[in-house]
């Protein structure tokens, strides 16, 4: 098994956690390899319907298992939401108490939207969040396999699968399961074949401009059905939204963002093609790079922001990238560019003059380093160390 950062994090850490990631990002893999004292998982269909019938019995069990200092285990915490605020009171009573070691709860979930509906208390000052993506470069030494990323992503279950068959199908069920499970949760079973065009106009528009008007007249919905689509699947973790960088007046930015997947084996498991071949070989190894991105920052508990930089006059940079005060330029090319390839990018590098920290070309093929002026031109691993993520 391969060793998340986030699991020192939150082995060290005292507090309660609440750990939020899409489905099969690993969050039930990470808390049990911590050993929690006790475990009661949601996804149990006996215990969901016992605790939704009675929800005094997760009292009792709160009263007999969650004593100071143990660790208490709540999987797939957004199917029933009211139970959080349980969780709260009984924290608060051990607090107040003045216990040294009150309960300490390790609680997962795979929306925050399913959490606020349901009137969750997401208990603010008691519990850190934080946030699970798919394995990330430094988690496996910054060795990570780029040609198999580019066909079935780094969701965990899927990229350690020796069977690449096996691999692709679990990835082409993910989208029939979220879609299934989605629709029922979020009441959209009249608009379900909308719902449905909607998502796979936007695997078809990875690392393209967002017009909202425009995607919902392609899946033939309205707008504001459109517009609750995304909300699903942003609040679902599904999709990041990147925006676009406006805060330079000598750049006429374009405003519009753009939309990227959590992972890039779930954007080919939805069209249901894993062939990187070259027309589809740019954007998939920019939808790599963008999702390595937010699992990096995720897994180092580190403040980034991801934007780009688009111009009226057409100049374009694919990745803005904020570490932590630190800013960089970065533009993703799947094979070794050309020094006029470069252009745009040293334009822009030239025009940002200390703004930015460095520019890089990050590269998906394993070529010689070298520099083009103020460029770094870098496999795409390099680049990420680079940066600090």
């Amino acid at each position: 098994m391969i060793d998340r950062l986030l699991s020192r994090w939150i082995d060290k850490n005292p507090k309660s956690i609440l750990l939020l990631g899409p489905r099969q990002t690993g969050k039930s893999t990470l808390i049990r390899s911590l050993k929690p004292d006790f475990s009661l998982n949601l996804a149990q269909e006996s215990l969901y319907l016992e605790l939704s019938a009675s929800p005094e019995r997760f009292e009792e069990i709160l009263r007999a298992e969650a004593q100071p200092g143990r660790t208490v285990f709540l999987d797939e915490a957004q199917r029933l939401p009211s139970l959080l605020n349980s969780v709260q009171s009984h924290l608060d009573e051990q607090i107040h108490r003045g216990e040294k070691r009150p309960v300490r709860f390790l609680i997962t979930g795979s929306s925050a939207r399913k959490l606020r509906r349901g009137q969750a208390n997401l208990l603010p000052g008691r519990i850190l969040s934080a946030g699970l993506g798919g394995l990330c470069a430094r988690e496996l030494n910054y060795e990570l396999d780029t040609s198999k990323a580019l066909r079935i992503g780094c969701l965990p279950g899927p990229y350690l699968e020796p069977d690449a068959k096996v691999a692709e199908e679990v990835l082409e069920s993910y989208a029939s399961i979220y879609l299934r499970e989605e629709i029922q949760a979020e009441a959209l079973s009249r608009n379900v074949m909308g719902f449905a065009r909607f998502l796979s106009g936007l695997t078809e528009s990875v690392g393209k401009t967002l017009d909202l008007s425009k995607a919902a007249s392609r899946a033939k919905v309205s707008r504001t059905s459109a517009v609750r689509f995304l909300e699903v699947l942003e609040d679902t973790l599904l999709v990041h939204r990147v925006e676009p960088l406006t805060e330079w007046d000598d750049f006429d930015s374009i405003r519009h963002p753009r939309l990227y997947f959590f992972d890039g084996g779930v954007v080919n498991g939805l069209l249901r093609n894993f062939r990187p071949s070259a027309d589809r070989a740019g954007l998939l190894f920019e939808q790599l790079f963008c999702s390595q991105l937010f699992s990096s920052a995720q897994a180092a508990r580190k403040k980034v922001e991801v934007r780009f930089l688009r111009t009226r006059g057409g100049l374009e940079v694919d990745f803005v990238i904020d570490v932590e005060g630190d800013r960089f330029l970065v533009e993703t090319k799947a094979s070794t560019p050309s020094d006029s390839e470069l252009a745009p990018l040293a334009e822009a590098a030239r025009r940002a003059g200390r703004r930015a920290k460095a520019s890089y070309a990050a590269v998906a093929a394993s070529a010689p380093s070298r520099r083009h002026g103020s460029i770094a031109v870098l496999p795409w691993q390099k680049v990420m160390r680079e940066i600090g993520l």
